[in-house]
């Protein structure tokens, strides 16, 4: 379990970051303190269904995306990596994946 506790935390920080919200912002909007959030980001503690929900409503995510290890234990470089090889993978896709890009990015 403490596996998990930690990759959630780690995804949770990553998504706190992207955010742009300190420990204290998010905290206040989970309506909690802001050790209570560290302790969730380190590992130590687990989250409610209640604060799931929260979370991932001022993250502007879903579980799954709080839940995928996968995807943020990949370093910048792996991940650009893995996106060149979908690009070359699917070519005749090209203009949808600009257009999805573009719009994320707009």
């Amino acid at each position: 379990m403490s596996c998990i506790k930690k990759q959630l935390g780690k995804n949770i920080k990553h998504y706190r970051n992207l955010c742009g919200f300190t420990q204290e912002e998010l905290a206040e909007k989970l309506d909690m303190t802001a050790r209570s959030l560290s302790f969730i980001e380190c590992g130590t503690n687990f989250i409610t269904a209640q604060t799931l929900e929260k979370l991932c409503t001022a993250l502007k995510v879903s579980p799954k995306q709080l839940f995928d290890f996968n995807y943020s234990s990949k370093s910048t470089p792996e991940v650009k990596k893995e996106i060149d090889a979908l690009i070359k993978n699917n070519s005749e896709k090209i203009n949808d994946i600009y257009k999805i890009i573009k719009g994320f990015l707009e």
